[in-house]
């Protein structure tokens, strides 16, 4: 998935686009998943720490096993960087939020983001058709309490969520 494809945009109000100088793109392979998006590859943002190496800028939306702040290697071929694996975990989450179509917040992705703002989450929406929410979860966040909304909103209908970079903190919050 290039940024922009599904209309990709920014959840949390003013928050600037990772794209910027000094940034570049780093693609992830994987298999596409049943019944899931149909992409195989994922572009994510990065900041070069050193000619093969880039700590991530951006929440992913489909490769699981990275957090925003994971610094990955990478090989180049054509100009493309491929990441080849997770060199330094960041120890923050990602996590995957999809509302419920019929459920009390719609088909807003809006609305999801403004149930996590006071735990000052940001994250992206995948677009208007598929409001798929990627939720950056910083390691120092009341991770018990964002849990804890977590599985309450999927009580009540809201959505439903899926945890794509989790860490011991996460599971043990």
């Amino acid at each position: 998935m290039k940024r922009g494809e599904g209309g990709v945009t920014s959840v949390a109000p003013g928050r600037p686009e990772p794209a910027g100088e000094g940034l570049v793109k780093v693609r992830f392979r994987f298999a596409p998943r049943d019944g899931w998006l149909p992409y195989d590859t994922e572009g994510l943002w990065a900041e070069l720490v050193d000619p093969d190496r880039a700590r991530v800028a951006n929440v992913p939306f489909l490769q699981d096993g990275i957090a925003q702040g994971d610094v990955v290697r990478f090989t180049t071929d054509d100009g493309v960087r491929w990441a080849v694996g997770r060199v330094e975990a960041s120890g923050n989450c990602t996590i995957r939020v999809l509302p419920v179509p019929d459920g009390p917040l719609g088909r807003s992705a809006q609305a999801v983001h403004e149930q996590f703002a006071r735990f000052g989450l940001g994250g992206e929406a995948f677009s208007r058709e598929l409001p798929l929410v990627a939720l950056h979860v910083p390691a120092d966040a009341d991770l018990a309490a964002i849990k804890g909304l977590l599985k309450s909103g999927e009580e009540r209908g809201w959505w439903a969520f899926e945890e794509a970079c989790i860490t011991d903190a996460w599971r043990d919050a």
